[in-house]
Formats: structure tokens, C-alpha cells, sequence
């Protein structure tokens, strides 16, 4: 008898599962308390018939999330709803990251390529997308 437990199908798409669900529920509680840190902050400073223009930051990933992480501690209601915001892209990430383990333990090598391949054009938009 094996000593091995081998990783089957239905427990690879339950981890899945699980790791998209709780992530965006993750995602979206950080989000909603940072909005009520903001609104609690700056909600008289808001006048709703005020349109800001966009401004696009051109930042790198590294500096995006030191500011980010800088800002949480400072208190700052924006950076914790950016925080979520992170969390939220970083949810499929981590989804494809597992998938790729997962597909390691079964040995099915075609799909560790694949999910590889994958991982790596997606971490190239990441470097390459922020202020490049």
C-alpha cells in the first residue's frame, strides 16, 4: 500500500473553489472597511456634483505596494481600499499559482507546462504593465 496520498481532481477544484470564494470575500471586507474608513475621514469633504479628471499613476509594482502598505499604517482609507483591490486581482493569481502545484502532485506534466506558461506571461504583464 502507498504511503502517498494522491491529490485527486475533485480536491484540486474544491481548493479552487475555495481559494476564489474566500479571496473575493477577503477582497471585498478590506474594500468595505476602508470605504468606511474614507467616508468616516473625508465624508464631508466629498461633493458628489464634482467630477474629478483621471489621473493615471505610473508606478511600479514594488513602489505601488510600499505606498500601499505606508499608507495602511498611516490609517489612510484610500490605501486600505487599494489593499482590496490588490487582494482582489491577486485572488486568480494565487488560483493559478495552486493550479500549478496542484498539477505538479499529480504529475501530469502537459499541465504544469501549460499553467507555467501561463504564470509567466501573467507575472511579465504585471512588471511590464506598471509604469512600463
Amino acid at each position: 500500500m502507498s504511503q502517498f496520498h494522491k491529490i485527486k481532481d475533485k480536491d484540486i477544484s474544491q481548493i479552487i473553489g475555495y481559494i476564489l470564494r474566500y479571496g473575493v470575500y477577503l477582497s471585498l471586507s478590506i474594500a468595505l472597511v476602508g470605504g468606511i474608513v474614507y467616508l468616516y475621514r473625508h465624508g464631508n469633504e466629498i461633493n458628489l456634483f464634482q467630477h474629478k479628471a483621471f489621473v493615471e499613476k505610473d508606478e511600479n509594482i514594488a513602489e505601488l505596494l510600499r505606498n500601499t502598505f505606508k499608507g495602511i499604517v498611516q490609517g489612510h482609507g484610500f490605501y486600505i481600499i487599494e489593499l482590496g483591490i490588490l487582494l482582489l486581482i491577486a485572488t486568480p493569481l494565487s488560483r493559478v499559482i495552486f493550479s500549478l502545484f496542484a498539477f505538479k502532485l499529480e504529475g501530469d506534466n502537459l499541465y504544469v507546462l501549460i499553467t507555467f506558461i501561463v504564470l509567466l506571461i501573467i507575472i511579465i504583464s504585471i512588471i511590464t504593465g506598471f509604469g512600463g
